[in-house]
Parts: C-alpha cells; structure tokens; sequence
C-alpha cells in the first residue's frame, strides 16, 4: 500500500523530478560560461577564458534573442552603458522561444559581474548573434562599439576574447563591403597589441591586415607590412595557417614560386580537418603554384575527402597543362572562367599559357628529330597572325631557356632535336633527391620543436604508475588542444 501510495505521489507531482532530469538550457550554460570566464579572470589563467570561448562556439546555434536577453540582465548591471547598447540590438519579438528553466529561474537571484571579461564576453555573444541571424549592419556597429570599449581596457584575460572580436569586427565590414574603412583602425589596433605584449592579438590583426590589403590587390602594401612587422612565435594555429596562406598567395605574386608553394602546402597541412574550405583554397593555389613551376600534381591531390567537386576545374586546367593542348587549355579557362575569377586565380592562370606551350614544345621535340617551323605552330596551335614567326621565336626562347635540347636550321625552316641523353648523367637526380631530403629535415625539426617533456625528466626515474598517469595527462591534454583548434579555425 505504501509502495503505491509513493508511485502515485510521484505521478502527481512531475514538476519536482523534471528539472533535476532535463538537460541545461542555453541560458543556464551561459551562466556556467559568465562563472567559468570569472574564475579564470581571478586567477589569471587564461586556459579558461579560451575554454570558454570554445564552448561558447559550440552553443552558437542556440542562440535566441531572449535568452541573450536574460543573460545580459544576468550578467550586466541594469541601466549600464554596455546593458542599454547591447540591448537595443537585440529583437523582442520571440520571447517566448527561450529555453529557460522556469523552475531555476524564479529561485535563483540575478548575478551581476563588474569584470570587464564578462562586458566583453556579452558583447562577443551579441556580435554572434547578429551575424548568424545576418543582421551586417547592425553586428557592424556592434562591433565598433565593442572595439571602443576594448581600446579602454589593458588586461592579459581579456585577451582572448578582444582577439575574437577583433575577427568579428573585420569579418562584419567585409560582408557590408567597407573593409577599406577600418584599415587604419586596425593598424592603431595592432599598434596598441604590441605596445600591450598582446602577442595573440598582434597575430589575429596582422592577418586581418593581410587580408584587407589582398582583398582590394594591393599585394606591395601587403608584403611591406609583412616584412616590417616582426613575427612572434605562432599562439595559435589557425591564425598561423591563415598567416602562411596569406604568405603564400603574396610570394605567388612576386613570382617567388618555390617558396609560394612550400607556404601553401604548409597552410594546408596543418590546417585543421573542419576547415574544409580554408583546405580547398590552399590547394587550389598550391595546385597552380606547382604548374607555374613546372610540376604536375598527383591525382590523389584531386581525389581528396570532400574535395573533389571543388577542385575538379583544376584538375581538367591541369590535364591540360600536361598534355600541352592549347586549345584545350583555352576551353578549360573559358568553361570555368566564372569559377577562377570568384578564386582570384584568373591572372595566375594567364601565366600558365607559356607553361602550356613549353610543354607541347617538349613533346614535339621528343617525338620528331627534324620538324618544319610551320608544322610546329600547327601542332602547336597557336592563334597568331605569323604563327611561323611566333613559333620561331618560342622555339629560340625554349632553347635557351634549356627546356628543350635542340637547334635551329634558319634556311630551311626546320627545329632539328638531339638526341636524348642519359638523365643520370646530369645534376637532375642530385637536385631532386636533395630537395627531398630538405623537406624531410624540415619535417623532422618541428617535430622535434613540437615535442612536450615533463620538468626535470632527465634528473629523475619515474615509476610505472607515474608514467602511465603522466602520458594518460598529455594525451587528455593533446585531445583537448585539437578540440579547442578545430572549433576556433
């Protein structure tokens, strides 16, 4: 009788075991964020304000008006200046969509926090807010009024969250289209990082300089930043892949090919497996960087997870670069013309042309000992009002360039080849096999500077429990470090 009497008393009374059994809601999480970034701020460890912002990323898509609402009640003083601004650019229209535990709610006591991390924090979360709900305009002049405020404060917590905004501040000009308004606000930005010893700071706007300028093609201004800036070591990786990204697109243009390309494949590399796109884009350039060279990329390049569509333009220009067809060259350009303009890679594709021609030439002289002038600009297809002349020409140039081993007969027309000599003999197998074994070095150095080791490792003998609690430590911490990259790219 008890047993049902208890049963029944636990079925009229939902309302006490539903809070305890529901998830947190959003706002609840918030909260635990606000208390998280509190502690952190106290003790100066800024491990935590970083874990805050990732988990901040990973609530993103939850986000709603009212539940920022009630937050910034929560957390910001009533009636403040960051309370009333932060306010307005919020909607009132979907109150009723906030997930907040009702029961929790009319218990617990508004909090109201005086750091100046958690101001900064309310105004990071409304900046993503309006940009995920594409309000530009309005997270545009968020953002400056956050930039404001962050001018005012000098604290080494703050940090991580100011180099966040930073972002957010470029990324809303660049989608209304006036990145040239705020360039030199982030040269005093960057200015006022380095005079703070804000080195992540220095590093975020350093690329959202680089990135301003390469928006608008001014690759000169772009590389004398670079060179006059001085280059911290790397805080963070992804703004090291966007830094070797935005290098290796500015060395492309100089025509510095060889270190274009060992930048861009860096990028690529390193760059997290969630930033898909940002991959894509360093391959299509390496991709093209690595024809201007003279090199043909493997087929597995093409044929990566998720890559293929994206990249399957370049793989036909590179097919056709191979074979040395001009006219196919020419349809590939026009068929994808569209494609290569939005990639910013039309002028590089120009360059190609020649590429093209040195290729086909050097087929031609592999297969023929003695042709005709006319017959070389026939094969050659080239669009010419002299075609003979031009070809003549391109015949002179590729001889002395050494891309072709072969002669000139002026008085009967004829490109006359020698015959092929023994690779082996020459400096070719040399040079190849020393570049590789360069980039294998290079690998086995920052591996090297990658390693982890415990204090006073080589002073004292660990016990098999100690070793075993020691790696089980650095492998939560590995994890925990991917986790926080891949979320921040």
């Amino acid at each position: 009788m008890t047993q049902e009497m208890e049963m029944n008393e636990e079925a009229q009374a939902p309302s006490n075991s539903a809070p305890s059994a529901s998830p947190p809601s959003t706002l609840q999480h918030l909260k635990e964020i606000a208390s998280l970034i509190e502690t952190g701020a106290y003790a100066k460890e800024v491990r935590r304000i970083l874990r805050s912002v990732r988990l901040t990323i990973m609530l993103r898509k939850n986000l709603k008006a009212a539940t920022l609402s009630a937050f910034l009640n929560f957390a910001l003083a009533p009636g403040s200046d960051a309370h009333v601004k932060l306010s307005s650019y919020l909607p009132l229209e979907d109150e009723g969509d906030m997930d907040v535990d009702t029961a929790s709610s009319t218990v617990q006591v508004p909090a109201t926090y005086s750091l100046p991390e958690i101001e900064i924090y309310c105004y990071l979360l409304v900046l993503i807010f309006l940009i995920d709900q594409k309000r530009y305009d309005e997270a545009k002049a968020c953002s400056s009024a956050s930039i404001t405020r962050l001018k005012s404060i000098n604290r080494r917590t703050v940090d991580v969250l100011a180099s966040r905004i930073y972002f957010y501040y470029s990324y809303s000009h660049e989608l209304t289209n006036s990145l040239s308004e705020i360039r030199g606000n982030l040269l005093a930005l960057h200015r006022m990082a380095t005079l703070r010893h804000d080195e992540l700071g220095q590093e975020t706007l350093l690329n959202l300089l680089l990135r301003n300028y390469l928006h608008y093609n001014f690759y000169d201004q772009a590389e004398k930043l670079r060179s006059m800036v001085l280059r911290l070591e790397a805080h963070s990786n992804p703004q090291f892949c966007r830094y070797m990204f935005y290098l290796g697109k500015i060395t492309t243009i100089q025509l510095e090919y060889t270190n274009a390309k060992e930048s861009l494949m860096q990028a690529a590399r390193k760059a997290p497996k969630a930033a898909r796109g940002f991959r894509i884009q360093c391959n299509k350039w390496a991709i093209i960087v690595r024809l201007l060279l003279g090199e043909i990329p493997e087929r597995t390049v093409f044929m990566q997870k998720g890559m293929k569509k994206a990249l399957n333009p370049y793989f036909e220009l590179t097919n056709a670069v191979r074979i040395g067809d001009l006219e196919l060259f020419r349809s590939v350009a026009d068929k994808f013309s569209t494609t290569f303009s939005s990639d910013r890679t039309n002028n590089l594709i120009v360059r190609l042309r020649h590429n093209v021609i040195r290729t086909g030439l050097r087929n031609i002289s592999v297969s023929y000992s003695r042709i005709s002038l006319p017959d070389v600009a026939k094969k050659l297809r080239l669009d010419s009002s002299n075609p003979v002349a031009d070809a003549e020409s391109i015949v002179a140039k590729a001889i002395r360039d050494g891309s072709i081993d072969a002669t000139i007969d002026h008085v009967n027309g004829w490109m006359i080849s020698k015959e092929t000599g023994d690779i082996y003999s020459t400096n070719e197998p040399q040079i190849a096999f020393h570049s590789r074994i360069a980039f294998c070095l290079n690998m086995h150095n920052e591996a090297v500077k990658a390693l982890r080791f415990p204090p006073n490792s080589h002073k004292e003998k660990e016990s098999a429990e100690k070793r075993r609690e020691r790696q089980q430590q650095e492998q939560e911490l590995a994890n925990h470090i991917a986790e926080e990259e891949d979320d921040d790219f």
